[in-house]
């Protein structure tokens, strides 16, 4: 059974937990202001906003899409659709800001930007025109060219500047961004019971943000072991030398981290090339990782950082380097019966990052290719650790081994580069497809390759000295 609250509804079902959580709200429900789009969580129009009780009692809210999104992680959750957000008298903040701006034609697309922006009101996130804006970047609007959409978020980020965050769901409501039943949820919350675990040997399922793009139609009739919620393979642990992460551990929450955060200054910035908000929102690492997409951009991220993850069935636990878990295309080392439970990389001495991609788009897009590299040097720009991970380049997620031994020992400069990228190229087989010719993605593998250092080495290397060496 399954059990939550949708909108001021209390609902039990004994609907089938895998189908999609849009399917339950339009076709169970009739609540057809949920919008039935790509089906692939690229367009919003099914926007849903999820509220998930933390350690604290406190509700906190995300936005996430309700077509990739099985029915069964909603139990114990408040699931918010365009319905639950209206007032009884007039339109609310978000919705008069819409209006006021020209902000809709069609209207196809507006459900789901109003969630989004009523979704950053309850975020806790610094109230600032970019963070909002962030907040919109998964919805598509074929329509307005977006120009009356932003001036509508920003007309809300201004009325936002006098939220009282000692009281901020009271204010909310007596601000008219929200309705007064919101307030009573908590207290509904708590009293649904723990879902009971699936069964050890059905099929596994976390965020599903890629997996019910490839089998929504037939995980309806599986019988699924939804993990998403299972509070052991959650969480964040830092320790002087160690990062441990939860693989149930969603992208947003890795990103939030502070201490992932002062690790990674640019971390801002290499996430917003990973997907859109609310597909960052339901994403885990341990899925991500296990769909073995030869493309995953945090795949690329986290093998160069030289990860290790941990696999647990019934026999017990072992521990492999994330580069030697991937064995062909969509094949890994996985046994029967096991998890990815965590994964952890070494932070014991300072090192520099940096993550590139290359796709059609700029933004929500698979990538052409995507590179991450960790690499320590020295003063002088003597290299002493070098990892550097590739995707779309091989049949798998590459680490590129011959590459990152070649640059140990090595001094940084625009010769040792070039000669650092011929390696490069000999030890990665794209091939051509629908994102880019053979040719393209060696270009974009050089290319990408050169930019790591660049941004590292700013000092030890320029565009300008790439070029020269290049002519």
């Amino acid at each position: 059974m399954i059990e939550f609250i949708l909108n001021e509804r209390h609902i039990r079902t004994d609907a089938k937990s895998g189908m999609t959580l849009l399917d339950f709200i339009r076709y169970e429900k009739r609540l057809t202001g949920t919008k039935i789009g790509c089906r692939e969580g690229d367009c919003a129009a099914c926007t849903a906003l999820v509220g998930t009780m933390n350690a604290n009692g406190v509700l906190e809210y995300q936005s996430i899409t309700s077509c990739i999104s099985p029915l069964g992680n909603a139990h114990g959750k408040h699931i918010v659709t365009i319905e639950g957000i209206n007032l009884k008298n007039e339109l609310n903040v978000a919705q008069e800001a819409m209006k006021l701006n020209y902000a809709t034609q069609c209207g196809f697309c507006t459900p789901g930007f109003v969630l989004s922006l009523t979704g950053f009101t309850f975020s806790g996130k610094e109230n600032t025109n970019e963070n909002i804006m962030a907040a919109i970047s998964g919805n598509i609007c074929r329509c307005t060219g977006y120009k009356s959409i932003q001036r509508a978020a920003t007309d809300i980020a201004t009325k936002l500047e006098a939220l009282e965050l000692d009281n901020k769901m009271a204010w909310l409501v007596a601000n008219s961004f929200i309705p007064e039943y919101f307030l009573t949820i908590p207290d509904k919350i708590k009293k649904i019971p723990v879902k009971q675990e699936s069964e050890a040997n059905s099929f596994v399922v976390s965020g599903g943000t890629d997996m019910y793009v490839q089998r929504a139609d037939s995980l309806i009739d599986e019988q699924i072991n939804l993990v998403s919620d299972h509070i052991g393979l959650k969480g964040i642990i830092a320790s002087d030398d160690k990062i441990v992460i939860g693989a149930n551990t969603t992208v947003t929450e890795f990103a939030s981290h502070t201490i992932i955060q002062e690790l990674f200054p640019n971390l801002k910035k290499h996430m917003a090339l990973v997907s859109s908000e609310p597909i960052r929102n339901m994403a885990s690492f341990g899925g991500n990782f296990v769909n073995a997409s030869p493309i995953g951009d945090m795949t690329i991220f986290f093998l160069a950082l030289n990860t290790s993850i941990t696999l647990q069935n019934e026999k017990g636990t072992r521990e492999i380097l994330l580069k030697d878990f991937y064995k062909g295309y969509k094949t890994f080392d996985l046994q029967e019966g096991e998890l990815v439970t965590s994964i952890s990389f070494n932070t014991a001495s300072d090192f520099k990052f940096n993550f590139e991609k290359v796709c059609k788009r700029s933004y929500l897009d698979i990538a052409s290719v995507n590179s991450a590299m960790r690499i320590q040097a020295d003063a002088n720009g003597i290299i002493s650790n070098a990892h550097v991970a590739m995707g779309g380049v091989a049949p798998i997620p590459k680490y590129l081994e011959q590459t990152s031994a070649y640059l140990v020992g090595k001094t940084v400069d625009v010769v040792m580069v070039n000669v650092a990228m011929e390696k490069l190229q000999e030890e990665i087989a794209p091939i051509s497809d629908v994102r880019g010719t053979e040719d393209y993605k060696r270009l974009l593998a050089r290319q990408l390759f050169m930019a790591h250092f660049i941004e590292l080495f700013p000092s030890k290397l320029n565009l300008k000295d790439c070029l020269a060496y290049e002519s």
